[in-house]
Order: C-alpha cells, then sequence, then structure tokens
C-alpha cells in the first residue's frame, strides 16, 4: 500500500472514531437517545448547519466546540486526501503513458509480443534477458497489472488490431510473436501484422496441428506448438536424459557457463563470404565448431565438410565461448550476436516456410 493510501485509511479510521466519540458524548452529557446523538454529530462534522436536535447544556455546547475543531478538520484533510489521491493518480497514469509511448516510438530492431499469459510471459523474459528490446500488447487487466509489475514496455489493446501494431511500432520491429490463446485470434494478427510489415519475421503458437497450413498462409514464418514441444522435450528426457541436458545447457546455460549455441547471419560486411570453412579459420582462431549452416536457400548442412563455401545470406550455428561468439558475429558483419542490427538482417533473410505434414519447403530439396 503507498503511504497516500495509507494516509487517507488512516484519516479514515479517525473520523469513524471522531463519530463514535461524538455520539457517546451527546449521550453521556445530554441524556439522548442514540439515534438522535448520532444525527447531531453527523450534520455538526458535516457543517450542513441544521438547527440543534435539542437545546445544548453548557457543557454540550463546549463538547460541540471540540468536536467542530477535531471532527471537521479531519473531514477536510480526508477530502483533501481523497481529492489529491484522485488528481495525482490519474495525472500519473497520463504522465506514465506518455513517457511510455514516447519510449516505443524510439526504438528500433525491437520484437512484439502478442499476448502476456504464461507462454508471452516466458518469451519476453528469455528476449529481455539478451537485451533485447520487448514491447508488448495486452488487453486483459490483469495482465497489464503484471506488465506495470515487471516493468515492460506495453500497449493495451488487441494484438490484431492496426492501431495497437502500429503504435507498438511494428513498421521497426524485426520480430512478432503472436502468444495469444486462441488459433483465430493468431490468424488474425499474422494476417495484420504481414501487410503492415512484410519484412517481418513472425513466429506464432497453435493450439491444433490443422492451424498449422492455415497459419502458414496468412504469413507466419513459423508455426510453434507448446504442446508438441513440451511432449517431445519429455520424451527426449527420459529417453536421452544426458543429449537432453547438453542441449539445455548450450541453449540456456543452464549450468551458468560462458558456452552458447547460436546462430549468426553471414551479411554483405562480412570478411569471411565466399571462402571456404578451413579457409576462414572459425576453428583455430575461434575456437568455435560449426555444427551446421543453413543455406540462404533454406538448405541445412548438418556437419559441414572443411569445403563448404560460406556465403552472404548463411546462417551459421556454431558452438562454444559466448565471447567467441561475438567475435564471430562481429566478423560476419553484426556488432554482436544480440545486437538489434544482427536480428534485423535476419529478419530481412526470411525463413523458408516448411509444411508441417511434409517437413519439407516448398520448391526446395530437403538435403543435407
Amino acid at each position: 500500500m503507498s503511504v497516500e493510501s495509507r494516509r487517507l485509511l488512516i484519516s479514515a479510521l479517525v473520523g469513524l472514531v471522531i463519530i463514535a466519540v461524538g455520539t457517546a458524548g451527546y449521550v453521556f452529557l445530554e441524556r439522548w437517545n442514540p439515534l438522535d446523538a448520532l444525527y447531531m454529530t453527523v450534520i455538526t462534522l458535516s457543517t450542513i448547519g441544521f438547527g440543534e436536535v435539542h437545546p445544548l447544556s453548557p457543557a454540550g455546547r463546549t463538547f460541540t466546540l471540540l468536536l467542530v475543531v477535531f471532527g471537521v478538520g479531519n473531514a477536510a484533510y480526508l477530502v483533501g486526501q481523497f481529492t489529491r489521491l484522485l488528481v495525482e493518480g490519474s495525472l500519473r497514469q497520463v504522465l506514465g503513458r506518455r513517457k511510455l509511448e514516447a519510449q516505443i516510438k524510439k526504438l528500433q530492431g525491437h520484437y512484439l509480443v502478442c499476448g502476456y499469459g504464461r507462454i508471452g510471459r516466458l518469451v519476453a523474459q528469455e528476449i529481455s534477458a539478451r537485451k533485447l528490446p520487448v514491447v508488448v500488447i495486452e488487453k486483459d487487466p490483469e495482465a497489464l497489472e503484471q506488465l506495470e509489475k515487471d516493468g515492460r514496455l506495453y500497449v493495451k489493446g488487441e494484438a490484431s488490431d492496426e492501431d495497437c501494431l502500429l503504435a507498438a511500432g511494428i513498421t521497426s520491429a524485426v520480430g512478432l510473436i503472436s502468444a495469444v490463446s486462441s488459433d483465430a485470434d493468431n490468424l488474425y494478427v499474422v494476417i495484420t501484422a504481414r501487410d503492415l510489415n512484410p519484412d517481418l519475421f513472425i513466429l506464432t503458437r497453435a493450439s491444433e496441428e490443422r492451424s498449422f497450413k492455415k497459419l502458414l498462409g496468412a504469413g507466419a514464418d513459423q508455426v510453434i506448438s507448446p504442446y508438441l514441444l513440451g511432449a517431445r522435450k519429455m520424451a527426449q528426457t527420459i529417453l536421452r536424459p544426458a543429449v537432453s541436458d547438453f542441449i539445455e545447457t548450450m541453449v540456456h546455460n543452464a549450468a551458468g557457463l560462458n558456452l552458447a549455441m547460436e546462430e549468426i547471419l553471414v551479411t554483405p560486411d562480412s570478411s569471411l563470404k565466399d571462402i571456404t570453412l578451413l579457409e576462414s579459420n572459425i576453428r583455430r582462431d575461434l575456437d568455435l565448431i560449426v555444427i551446421a549452416i543453413k543455406t540462404a536457400e533454406g538448405r541445412m548442412l548438418f556437419n559441414p565438410s572443411a569445403q563448404a563455401l560460406i556465403q552472404v545470406g548463411d546462417t551459421l550455428i556454431a558452438m562454444g565461448q559466448r565471447d567467441n561468439m561475438d567475435r564471430l558475429a562481429r566478423i560476419l558483419g553484426a556488432d554482436t550476436v544480440t545486437t538489434p542490427r544482427y536480428h534485423g538482417l535476419r529478419a530481412r533473410t526470411r525463413a523458408c516456410r516448411v509444411d508441417p505434414a511434409t517437413k519439407e519447403q516448398p520448391g526446395r530439396s530437403n538435403g543435407t
């Protein structure tokens, strides 16, 4: 409870005590019945100006003077505190909203998270942990309170509303995660977002497998089912616990090690473009292992040979020390792995859409 609210509560309690004392005083001094005593106390404290209920004795008049001094003073303080709380609260809300909007307008290369439920909140936490800017779009009052507590930038409203997406800076964002609970709502979000920003990388969740094709057809780059991922994770943990622990450690740094598994885009500014892995000396100079290359055409090369060619638009999937990973990112044309500039380039190199039924990329072979 805030200091202002506490003061308001104390003043209200004092007011109730004064009313009780005033009623008891008239009953004791003037021998009035409780209802007349309460009525006299209330009209005295409210300064309405009605006449006395019964003629007052000298002691009763003295008591009334004291009641006016203490009671009216407390009532005035109570009204003042209440008015101040209302005015300052509204003013603070308006100023806070304007400050929030100004911060969002300045963002470049940020991510939008639509929906701040259990999944949306975790997604926002993961992105923020990488020092990347996040803006959340949410309409639920409870979720908005949680956003305030978490100190996140947010826009209040429907995630499928063009005005809300524009207010969240979708035209300058590099990625959008639609994590609302309904597949139909996710579909509207994807359609609207793709129309507003054709270069945006869009990731959405799906509750039902039959929604995958619709969401991909609407413009989503990737569709994920939390239930399917959870089931696969549980199965892998029980069947291959060591492999599962290794992946968890590398991807999420669960053991607190300075290790990472990252994907880094080869940009036109890269000094390693159009040369082989052997000639790049990535392993020798940076002590990093390139475990796969995703070509600009969408083909995945697992355990690439030393003669594999590094080209602009390729994505290197490497493993090793995080500091060395940032060095490789700079060599490949990004400041660091987590820089918005890098993520913007990756978003513009659109991922190939995969049909969940065939696991193949339209128009391309699924070769390795």
